[in-house]
């Protein structure tokens, strides 16, 4: 929807100056901006001919003779295809041998068919047809109907109970094992394209953060902030802006906001090239912060530094979170999630997904290992007053953890 100047006044809600902002913030100019993904190397049939090797591999570790996978990033990462879901479905079977299929609509064969980046028979039904049938007719053919069936974890109920309809007395088991185990670990292929997202990014915040003026509405930011990623060659993820009292509130809240001198912008972002993406947080406040609010930016910003060193390889991952936590509560936050303090845990895995397994939480006892990925955001919020977050994320390397975009060092050099 186009911003008119009679639609805004008729809304009665912005003085000439604010007008101006909006408008800039619609129609900027970025003329300033190139795009810096041009280099960048989308994921090959090598890539993906190594990641079902290793499928593969795990499976036979785990017993497991065949996984299923619906429509999103696993089905992305192992075969290429981009599609979504619907009530009709399209599915991968990987078999513990061999190639594997696409299950699909007749109709929809052409398209699904466009985006295989694997060698890989496509198996179709008709309206009519029960597609779990041609699934088990695989099965049957490769000789797997007394092995567990592995169903990877984001998969509907209903491709589990048609399974179990069509196979009477199959084992269905998690694929987690063989899918986490391939998708938890990145390769310098996948690393490198989360760099570049995360150099989108960051420089999308560069451009950005000055041209932030008071009276702007979160929408009127992450409009900069979309038009700047798109401009420096990066697809938009997503754009978290909370203003004033909302940062108090790690996802906003349904208030009217806008931003003021003296109060807290938090702008958590997201880029994704070739399929990986970035997520990135940034504080600051619009004109001279005050004590508290420096005080608690520069108390987040140790923890987010605490949280780094704590995370060294055969570390569990629960531990980062307590290192941060723990020291934490010595400042008088919390204890524990309690507000003021720190309500969520302190980083997610990320990758193809925002968010994905594992996490940095408490009790987490899987290992950090090389190419394992993940935010790092232990942020501060103080309930009616404003909050904290600085969000950056690091991969494991093997000397330890690396930053894929660096922290800023002060409240008065917010972004980095």
């Amino acid at each position: 929807m186009r911003l008119t100047r009679r639609g805004l006044l008729a809304a009665g809600a912005l003085a000439p100056i604010g007008f101006s902002a909006v408008a800039r913030a619609a129609q900027p100019d970025l003329s300033a901006l190139q795009p810096i993904t041009g280099d960048a190397v989308p994921i090959g049939r090598e890539e993906r001919s190594a990641r079902l090797a290793r499928a593969q591999a795990l499976m036979k570790a785990n017993g497991i003779g065949a996984v299923l996978i619906e429509p999103g990033a696993s089905l992305l990462y192992f075969t290429g295809v981009r599609w979504g879901r619907s009530e009709r479905l399209t599915a991968a079977v990987i078999p513990v041998e061999g190639d594997p299929i696409i299950v699909t609509p007749f109709f929809e064969e052409p398209s699904v068919r466009e985006s295989l980046g694997i060698p890989a028979e496509i198996r179709v039904w008709q309206e009519h047809e029960d597609p779990f049938a041609v699934v088990a007719g695989f099965l049957r053919d490769k000789k797997l109907l007394g092995r567990p069936l592995g169903i990877e974890e984001t998969a509907r109920f209903f491709a589990v109970d048609g399974m179990w309809r069509a196979l009477a007395g199959v084992k269905i088991v998690s694929a987690n094992p063989v899918v986490r185990g391939c998708r938890m670990f990145k390769t310098p292929a996948e690393i490198a394209l989360m760099q570049k997202a995360a150099d989108v990014t960051l420089a999308a915040y560069r451009w950005t953060y000055p041209r932030i003026e008071a009276g702007m509405t979160p929408a009127d930011i992450a409009a900069l902030m979309s038009a700047a990623t798109v401009k420096l060659g990066g697809q938009v993820a997503f754009n978290l802006i909370l203003l004033g009292e909302a940062s108090a509130y790690p996802h906003g809240t349904g208030k009217p906001q806008r931003v003021v001198k003296g109060e807290v912008v938090l702008m958590d972002c997201g880029a994704r090239v070739h399929g990986y993406e970035s997520d990135i947080s940034r504080t600051f406040v619009h004109g001279e912060a005050t004590a508290e609010q420096r005080k608690v930016w520069d108390h987040v910003r140790a923890g987010q530094q605490r949280a780094f060193a704590a995370a060294q390889l055969g570390t569990p991952a629960g531990r980062v979170d307590d290192a941060v936590r723990g020291w934490y509560a010595t400042l008088g936050y919390g204890p524990d999630y309690k507000l003021p303090g720190l309500s969520h845990r302190t980083g997610h895995g990320i990758g193809m997904d925002g968010h994905e397994p594992i996490n940095l939480v408490r009790g987490e006892m899987t290992k950090l290992a090389p190419g394992m990925c993940f935010s790092n955001e232990p942020g501060l919020y103080l309930p009616g007053k404003f909050g904290v977050r600085l969000e950056d994320c690091f991969h494991m390397t093997e000397a330890g953890p690396k930053w894929f975009s660096v922290p800023p060092r002060s409240i008065e050099e917010p972004i980095g």
